[in-house]
């Protein structure tokens, strides 16, 4: 698919779901000003948006949040939900999948930053219900098989330069 420079780009990226990749599979953390700077592929950003969940108030999580502000990347937070008996629940998949229907009418080019098979309905509906290209971004060994395969764009991220750094 080509890209051209007058293409108006929105990035949404579901941290967690990158987080627990990037530390289980390559025990690295994810680059996000770089990833986010090799997506937009000299295109237009209009806005690049991670989705966090705020677990027990830490020092490095905040880090974590102020480094993800400083790489211009607007954050969406929410805490995470404790239920009774300890049983814990966190994700993202209802408000970003609502934020990027609502900012589809003024994108060329939707960048979902995740793996998780349950989008494949939105990737489907921005493409053949709004005539968006939607790419999808995520690690190759955790990417759901039919998301990859319905993006009209698959990027492996542990192919994009510097995208990741060792612990």
């Amino acid at each position: 698919m080509p890209k051209h420079k007058s293409q108006r780009v929105g990035i949404f990226i579901d941290v967690q779901n990158l987080y627990h990749s990037a530390k289980n599979l390559y025990k690295a953390r994810v680059n996000f000003k770089e990833l986010v700077k090799n997506l937009t592929a000299g295109r237009q950003l209009i806005r690049p948006i991670a989705y966090v969940v705020k677990t027990e108030a830490t020092e490095g999580e905040s880090a974590f949040f102020d480094a993800l502000k400083q790489a211009g990347i607007e954050l969406r937070m929410k805490d995470i939900q404790v239920f009774p008996g300890g049983m814990k629940k966190a994700d993202w998949d209802v408000g970003m999948a609502v934020d990027t229907i609502r900012m589809a009418s003024f994108l060329d080019v939707i960048i979902l930053v995740t793996g998780d098979g349950d989008f494949v309905p939105l990737v489907e509906y921005l493409q053949w219900g709004l005539g968006r290209v939607v790419e999808v971004a995520a690690f190759s060994r955790t990417a759901n098989a039919k998301l990859k395969e319905e993006a009209d764009q698959f990027i492996a991220i542990e192919d994009v330069p510097r995208a990741l750094i060792k612990k």
